[in-house]
């Protein structure tokens, strides 16, 4: 069985920090391509990042570009998000998928972003 389970996420105020965690089994972690999403209250999915199988080759929304940071251990089949700069619309519940963003995906963490 395929799954995902993100943590990490919490209240923070604007400017500050988290990180996520996603760890998976089920699958074949260093094959395939990871990628967050979130989704904010009241609105659809957004992509933010992917990161590849093999050379780990990095994607980043322009909207987090330069302030989040995806990275996987591909030894312990877990994917993470680093989020710094926050601001009160990063506000949102952050999924982490397999392969795409319409892929598989977790039950998300929430993160909240107070002004």
């Amino acid at each position: 069985e395929v799954r995902l389970v993100e943590s990490g996420g919490g209240l923070v105020q604007a400017g500050g920090s988290l990180n996520l965690t996603c760890v998976t089994s089920g699958f074949s972690f260093p094959d395939v391509d990871m990628v967050w999403a979130r989704q904010p209250p009241g609105k659809g999915l957004e992509w933010l990042s992917t990161i590849t199988l093999g050379t780990g080759t990095t994607f980043y929304a322009d909207s987090v570009k330069g302030r989040f940071t995806i990275s996987r251990d591909n030894a312990k089949n877990t994917l993470y998000l680093q989020l710094t700069s926050l601001k009160t619309e990063d506000t949102a519940m952050y999924y982490c998928a397999k392969d795409s963003v319409l892929g598989k995906r977790g039950q998300g963490t929430q993160v909240t972003v107070s002004s």
